[in-house]
């Protein structure tokens, strides 16, 4: 993931935050990033929260297998590492959307989009001295944020 995704076009105005090679699952990272996916700022931040406190289960719409149901949302999960991660970039897309002069009550999450970063290889040691691969995925987030048109 060189750069953004999002071009900007001539005469608009965003505000945008990456993540770079963030310790978390892709696939999690995936299910996350469409939850929140053009909803406003707050709902996005209130969704995110409720997935780090463990009260609003993130829809798992890709990756279910085996998934519980949960009220309100189907099948999903409680990633509490990704939420914190895509949080954390999310309050940094909001203070980039406050440095601009952006009206941040109008702002909602235009993309968000996620890429596989770097594997970090490492091993497991195991019995007789033998030692398995064990690999630590990472994940690069985007976040881009703009004003809804009436604003």
């Amino acid at each position: 993931m060189r750069g953004y995704t999002y071009e900007t076009k001539a005469g608009t105005t965003v505000a945008r935050a990456r993540g770079i090679e963030l310790p978390m699952s892709p696939k999690k990272t995936y299910e996350v990033l469409n939850a929140i996916r053009g909803l406003g700022l707050a709902d996005a931040r209130t969704v995110l929260e409720g997935a780090v406190a463990g009260t609003h289960a993130i829809p798992f719409r890709r990756y279910n297998q085996e998934t519980a149901h949960h009220p309100g949302s189907g099948p999903g999960r409680f990633p509490k590492k990704v939420a914190e991660n895509v949080l954390a970039v999310l309050k940094n897309a909001e203070a980039n959307a406050e440095y601009e002069g952006m009206d941040t009550d109008e702002l909602y999450v235009l993309v968000a989009a996620s890429a596989r970063g770097r594997i970090q290889k490492a091993h497991m040691p195991r019995a007789q001295g033998r030692a398995t691969a064990w690999n630590e995925q990472t994940t690069n987030v985007e976040i881009v944020l703009a004003e809804r048109a009436g604003a």
